[in-house]
């Protein structure tokens, strides 16, 4: 399984020579089977934008899974021009609460944007994904998992093929449970389920942990949960993800540093940075 992190930041992109090697697009990752193109795509934030160069001018050709519909995770939608073509094809699911491309059409249709989802180019479908099962998409299996967060129904996601899982939980607020044994917030089932021995689990870390007590009412998580529950889950990795749009490059690499020599080793999510799973990730 080849992972590509399209899109690492959180909330609202970030620009300027503080955010060059993390990016400052908001959150997709691009999934590939070994040796093919790209055929699942987690969330459609900013970062989708990056999919289309990574299909060498074919298009698109499989599934968008969207987390939950905040706009940091939908805003890319309209600017993924492999998609929006009319050769293409995109199976897009979102957690179900209703019809699914009318309530898509709420966050994109007039008078805030100018298209509604109908008005794309190329053979789209949009469905709702019920949690707690596995789904067959696009040779992937797929578990969902409803995970906290504020402000609507979210999902986590374990998604595995024969050789490989990875987890992705990119906005949790698990102090929504509790404070959990660490002040951090619960280590709940359903994060558990998702992270538990994957290859790659790449969480919410928009918080330091000294921040997270001001900030735990926004619906995120500190860095020091993502590192922990990945100790717990037995995870062999974790990606530090959905960065706050503040963070500069140099306050990440601090952050990642401050982990060094744990039991689990720990990276920083970076806009374009590739994942042969199991293997370690490449800048």
């Amino acid at each position: 399984m080849r992972v590509t992190i399209c899109g690492a930041r959180g909330s609202t992109p970030a620009s300027g020579p503080g955010h060059v090697r993390y990016g400052g697009h908001t959150s997709c990752v691009a999934l590939a089977h070994d040796g093919e193109r790209p055929s699942l795509v987690l969330d459609a934030g900013t970062g989708i934008r990056g999919v289309t160069a990574l299909l060498g001018g074919h298009p698109f050709a499989g599934a968008i899974v969207l987390g939950h519909l905040h706009w940091d995770h939908t805003q890319g939608l309209p600017f993924f021009a492999a998609a929006d073509r009319p050769d293409a094809r995109t199976d897009l699911y979102m957690p179900a609460q209703g019809d699914a491309e009318a309530i898509l059409g709420q966050v994109m249709s007039p008078p805030h944007f100018p298209i509604t989802p109908a008005e794309l180019r190329g053979a789209w479908r949009f469905s709702g994904l019920e949690p707690g099962a596995e789904h067959d998409i696009e040779g992937f299996t797929v578990l969902a998992l409803e995970i906290p967060h504020k402000g609507g129904r979210t999902f986590g996601f374990r998604v595995s093929d024969a050789t490989a899982s990875m987890a992705y939980l990119s906005d949790h607020c698990p102090t929504a449970l509790g404070p959990g044994p660490d002040g951090l917030g619960e280590y709940h089932e359903a994060a558990l389920a998702l992270a538990r021995d994957c290859d790659l689990l790449v969480h919410d870390a928009q918080y330091l942990d000294e921040e997270l007590e001001g900030r735990a009412s926004f619906g995120h998580a500190a860095a020091g949960y993502a590192v922990r529950l990945a100790g717990r889950a037995h995870a062999a990795q974790v990606l530090l993800y959905h960065h706050d749009p503040p963070r500069t490059d140099d306050e990440i690499d601090a952050v990642v540093a401050s982990y060094a020599g744990g039991p689990v080793p720990v990276v920083g999510a970076a806009e374009g940075m590739v994942i042969d799973l199991p293997s370690a990730p490449a800048p």
